[in-house]
């Protein structure tokens, strides 16, 4: 039978055509990760809250706050685990809870504490988590 091909312990794999080529356009693996963070608006008139991170990445993370921020905006981010700080600026508010967000960190770092770091991490963020 063409294209079915027989596994140790009766197991079968059907290997299908793909039709659709799949590309992953992000610039780094997403690790699902919860960790407190202070969220600090640039600029006058500062305002600082908190917030948790849901997803995060090398390249910045989807956080949730406890205000509402703005696309654009320009934010300091600081994570109680790590006591690290970086600058970022929010680039995805979503549509069904403006309280989540998207961040773009202005350097890409590990500031998270993600100790086990995905292959397309760099030698750069396995230096962040060993200071």
């Amino acid at each position: 039978m063409p294209g079915v091909h027989r596994l140790p312990a009766g197991c079968t794999l059907s290997l299908m055509p793909s039709t659709a080529t799949f590309h992953e356009s992000r610039r780094s693996t997403r690790v699902p990760l919860k960790v407190v963070i202070t969220v600090a608006e640039g600029g006058a008139g500062s305002r600082t809250c908190e917030g948790e991170t849901i997803v995060v990445s090398l390249h910045g993370a989807l956080i949730a706050t406890a205000v509402g921020l703005s696309s654009g905006m320009r934010i300091s981010i600081h994570v109680y685990l790590t006591n690290k700080r970086a600058a970022a600026r929010v680039v995805y508010i979503d549509p069904k809870n403006p309280l989540h967000c998207g961040i773009a960190l202005d350097e890409p770092r590990n500031i998270w504490g993600v100790s086990l770091l995905p292959d397309d991490w760099n030698e750069t963020a396995a230096l962040e988590t060993e200071h």
